[in-house]
Protein backbone atom coordinates (compact mmCIF):
# COMPACT_ATOMS: atom_id res chain seq x y z
CA UNK A 1 0.00 0.00 0.00
CA UNK A 2 1.24 3.32 -0.75
CA UNK A 3 2.46 5.60 1.78
CA UNK A 4 0.52 8.33 0.26
CA UNK A 5 -2.37 6.32 0.75
CA UNK A 6 -2.09 5.47 3.88
CA UNK A 7 -1.59 9.24 5.07
CA UNK A 8 -4.09 11.00 3.17
CA UNK A 9 -6.50 8.03 4.43
CA UNK A 10 -5.44 7.71 8.15
CA UNK A 11 -5.59 11.70 8.80
CA UNK A 12 -9.08 11.70 6.94
CA UNK A 13 -10.13 9.14 8.84
CA UNK A 14 -8.74 10.51 11.91
CA UNK A 15 -10.84 13.77 11.04
CA UNK A 16 -13.91 11.82 10.44
CA UNK A 17 -13.49 9.84 14.18
CA UNK A 18 -13.66 12.93 15.85
CA UNK A 19 -16.08 15.19 13.85
CA UNK A 20 -18.83 12.59 13.80
CA UNK A 21 -17.96 11.93 17.57
CA UNK A 22 -17.93 15.67 19.10
CA UNK A 23 -21.08 16.90 16.24
CA UNK A 24 -22.49 13.76 14.80
CA UNK A 25 -21.48 14.92 11.66
CA UNK A 26 -19.02 14.34 8.46
CA UNK A 27 -18.54 17.59 6.84
CA UNK A 28 -18.33 17.89 2.70
CA UNK A 29 -14.83 19.84 3.26
CA UNK A 30 -13.70 16.50 4.23
CA UNK A 31 -15.53 14.51 2.15
CA UNK A 32 -15.38 16.17 -1.11
CA UNK A 33 -11.71 16.99 -0.80
CA UNK A 34 -10.71 13.18 -0.49
CA UNK A 35 -12.68 12.17 -3.15
CA UNK A 36 -11.16 14.41 -5.58
CA UNK A 37 -7.89 13.98 -4.51
CA UNK A 38 -8.23 10.22 -4.79
CA UNK A 39 -8.87 10.40 -8.15
CA UNK A 40 -6.64 13.09 -8.81
CA UNK A 41 -3.52 10.66 -7.42
CA UNK A 42 -4.62 7.70 -9.11
CA UNK A 43 -4.60 9.81 -12.37
CA UNK A 44 -1.63 11.58 -12.44
CA UNK A 45 0.27 8.62 -11.09
CA UNK A 46 -1.95 5.91 -13.23
CA UNK A 47 -3.36 7.47 -16.56
CA UNK A 48 -6.50 5.85 -17.31
CA UNK A 49 -5.91 2.88 -15.66
CA UNK A 50 -5.81 4.96 -12.51
CA UNK A 51 -9.07 6.83 -13.48
CA UNK A 52 -10.61 3.32 -13.13
CA UNK A 53 -9.00 2.24 -10.18
CA UNK A 54 -10.57 4.78 -8.40
CA UNK A 55 -13.86 5.15 -9.63
CA UNK A 56 -14.17 1.42 -9.16
CA UNK A 57 -13.61 1.65 -5.70
CA UNK A 58 -15.62 5.02 -5.24
CA UNK A 59 -19.03 3.39 -7.23
CA UNK A 60 -18.41 0.62 -5.14
CA UNK A 61 -18.23 3.29 -1.77
CA UNK A 62 -20.74 4.82 -2.95
CA UNK A 63 -23.69 2.48 -3.77
CA UNK A 64 -22.78 0.28 -0.55
CA UNK A 65 -23.74 2.67 1.89
CA UNK A 66 -25.92 4.53 -0.15
CA UNK A 67 -28.08 1.27 0.38
CA UNK A 68 -28.85 1.95 4.08
CA UNK A 69 -29.15 5.79 3.68
CA UNK A 70 -31.77 5.46 1.49
CA UNK A 71 -33.47 3.47 4.25
CA UNK A 72 -32.85 6.15 6.64
CA UNK A 73 -29.99 4.11 9.26
CA UNK A 74 -27.12 6.08 7.47
CA UNK A 75 -25.62 9.53 7.28
CA UNK A 76 -24.83 11.20 4.12
CA UNK A 77 -21.70 11.86 5.36
CA UNK A 78 -20.80 8.25 6.00
CA UNK A 79 -21.61 7.29 2.63
CA UNK A 80 -19.07 10.33 0.73
CA UNK A 81 -16.68 9.13 3.59
CA UNK A 82 -17.14 5.64 2.00
CA UNK A 83 -16.94 6.56 -1.57
CA UNK A 84 -13.62 8.72 -0.74
CA UNK A 85 -12.24 5.79 0.82
CA UNK A 86 -13.09 3.84 -2.36
CA UNK A 87 -11.53 6.59 -4.40
CA UNK A 88 -8.21 6.13 -2.94
CA UNK A 89 -8.23 2.55 -2.11
CA UNK A 90 -10.16 0.63 -5.75
CA UNK A 91 -12.49 -1.54 -6.10
CA UNK A 92 -10.63 -5.25 -4.69
CA UNK A 93 -9.54 -3.17 -1.23
CA UNK A 94 -12.98 -1.12 -0.56
CA UNK A 95 -15.19 -4.16 -0.72
CA UNK A 96 -12.35 -5.57 2.08
CA UNK A 97 -12.90 -2.35 3.77
CA UNK A 98 -16.67 -2.35 3.38
CA UNK A 99 -16.68 -5.75 4.99
CA UNK A 100 -14.65 -4.73 8.24
CA UNK A 101 -16.83 -1.65 8.23
CA UNK A 102 -20.06 -3.79 8.60
CA UNK A 103 -18.48 -5.57 11.20
CA UNK A 104 -17.18 -3.37 13.31
CA UNK A 105 -20.59 -1.21 13.20
CA UNK A 106 -21.97 -4.42 14.47
CA UNK A 107 -19.72 -4.66 17.44
CA UNK A 108 -20.18 -0.89 17.90
CA UNK A 109 -24.74 -1.13 17.52
CA UNK A 110 -24.46 -4.42 19.67
CA UNK A 111 -21.92 -2.70 22.67
CA UNK A 112 -24.35 -0.07 22.34
CA UNK A 113 -27.32 -2.37 23.11
CA UNK A 114 -25.66 -4.03 25.69
CA UNK A 115 -24.85 -1.19 27.76
CA UNK A 116 -28.86 0.21 28.00
CA UNK A 117 -31.35 -2.65 29.20
CA UNK A 118 -34.25 -0.94 28.40
CA UNK A 119 -33.33 -0.30 24.73
CA UNK A 120 -32.07 -3.72 24.16
CA UNK A 121 -35.64 -4.25 25.34
CA UNK A 122 -37.16 -1.99 23.41
CA UNK A 123 -35.15 -3.26 20.24
CA UNK A 124 -35.74 -7.03 20.63
CA UNK A 125 -39.50 -6.32 21.06
CA UNK A 126 -39.53 -4.50 17.83
CA UNK A 127 -37.70 -7.29 16.03
CA UNK A 128 -40.04 -9.72 18.10
CA UNK A 129 -43.42 -8.08 16.93
CA UNK A 130 -42.18 -6.80 13.30
CA UNK A 131 -41.38 -11.16 12.50
CA UNK A 132 -44.65 -12.45 14.27
CA UNK A 133 -46.74 -10.04 11.68
CA UNK A 134 -44.68 -11.32 8.87
CA UNK A 135 -45.46 -14.71 9.78
CA UNK A 136 -49.27 -14.13 10.49
CA UNK A 137 -49.74 -11.49 7.53
CA UNK A 138 -47.04 -12.76 5.24
CA UNK A 139 -46.30 -9.14 4.77
CA UNK A 140 -43.42 -7.32 5.96
CA UNK A 141 -44.74 -4.34 7.92
CA UNK A 142 -43.10 -2.70 10.51
CA UNK A 143 -44.44 -0.77 13.25
CA UNK A 144 -42.05 0.31 15.85
CA UNK A 145 -43.03 0.33 19.12
CA UNK A 146 -42.33 3.97 20.90
CA UNK A 147 -40.09 4.07 23.49
CA UNK A 148 -40.02 7.54 25.93
CA UNK A 149 -35.78 7.15 24.98
CA UNK A 150 -34.61 8.14 22.03
CA UNK A 151 -32.43 5.76 20.10
CA UNK A 152 -28.65 6.93 20.35
CA UNK A 153 -27.50 7.48 17.16
CA UNK A 154 -24.49 5.75 16.00
CA UNK A 155 -21.25 7.68 15.22
CA UNK A 156 -20.64 4.86 11.67
CA UNK A 157 -17.85 7.51 10.59
CA UNK A 158 -15.55 4.89 13.67
CA UNK A 159 -17.05 1.82 12.10
CA UNK A 160 -15.51 3.14 8.70
CA UNK A 161 -12.02 4.32 9.74
CA UNK A 162 -11.83 0.92 12.28
CA UNK A 163 -12.50 -1.33 9.07
CA UNK A 164 -10.53 1.09 6.59
CA UNK A 165 -7.28 0.41 9.04
CA UNK A 166 -8.58 -3.27 9.28
CA UNK A 167 -8.53 -3.63 5.64
CA UNK A 168 -5.18 -1.74 5.10
CA UNK A 169 -3.33 -3.39 7.55
CA UNK A 170 -4.70 -6.90 6.18
CA UNK A 171 -3.39 -5.97 2.50
CA UNK A 172 -0.10 -4.72 4.35
CA UNK A 173 0.16 -8.27 5.92
CA UNK A 174 0.08 -10.24 3.13
CA UNK A 175 2.15 -8.31 0.97
CA UNK A 176 4.74 -8.34 3.02
CA UNK A 177 5.21 -5.14 3.88
CA UNK A 178 5.02 -5.42 7.84
CA UNK A 179 8.19 -6.55 9.15
CA UNK A 180 10.32 -6.09 6.37
CA UNK A 181 8.93 -9.28 4.53
CA UNK A 182 9.50 -8.56 0.79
Amino acid sequence: MNLLICIVLAVALLIAVITDIKKQRIYNWLTFPVILAGFAAHTVFGGFEGLKFAAGGFAFGLIAMAIPYFFGVMGAGDVKLMAGVGAWLGLSSTVTAFLFTCIAGGIYGLGVLAFDRSLFKAVMNNIVNTFSILVATRRFSFAPINTEKALPRLCYGVAIAVGTATAMALYAWETGIVYGRY
